[in-house]
Parts: C-alpha cells; structure tokens; sequence
C-alpha cells in the first residue's frame, strides 16, 4: 500500500470499523481478517487494536468478555446508540466528501477550452 493510500485509510479506518460492527459484533482478530477480506490486505493487527482501544473509551461500542478455546476471554465489540450515531455521521461526511472529490476529478478530465 503506498503512502498516500496509508494516509487516507488512516482518516476513514474508524469509520471503516465501525461499519463492520453495525454488521455484527467481532472481536479483534475477526475484524482484522474482515478487513482484509474487504481489501484492505495491509493492515497490521496492531493498528486494529490501537483503535478499539479509543472507540471502547470513546463509548462507541459495548464491550463483552467472551470465554475462548485458546487462551484468555477474547473481547467482543458491539456497536452501540453512540457508535451508530457516529457511523451515521461518518457516512454523511464521506457522501458530502465523495461527491466534491468526483466533482473535481470529473471537472480535471474535462477537455479545456480554447483561450483557457
């Protein structure tokens, strides 16, 4: 993934997770091979922890201890009322964002005008 890609997903990855929550709650490493199942292939595991970390103290999701077969209890996330209000401000952003981007990227291909 190129740096300008990294930077990107940087600004969205919240966002990115929270929409996987509001699929169904997971823990760490399932979101983490989720993400990759979606594409997103570069993804340290760390940086997936990292931000359940701030979106557990940001009160964004519920957080369950769940018995595992190997180890200790994994933790579950489930988005939760605040999560779901964040995500829907998340997707306004990114529709508003989307759209000027296009705009621009359609008017750039645009052929110019004599005398422009």
């Amino acid at each position: 993934m190129g740096k300008q890609m990294t930077e990107m997903l940087k600004g969205t990855l919240e966002g990115v997770v929270l929409a996987l929550l509001a699929l169904q709650p997971a823990y760490g490493y399932d979101i983490t091979a989720r993400l990759r199942e979606q594409g997103f292939s570069d993804i340290a595991e760390g940086t997936v922890y990292a931000l359940l970390v701030r979106i557990e103290q940001r009160g964004l999701v519920d957080v369950e201890k769940v018995p595992s077969e190997k180890g200790p209890p994994r933790k579950v996330y489930t988005l939760n009322a605040a999560g779901s209000t964040n995500l829907d401000e998340f997707w306004s952003t990114w529709s508003f964002l989307a759209e000027r981007i296009e705009h621009l990227h359609h008017n750039n291909n645009q052929p110019k005008e004599q005398g422009e």
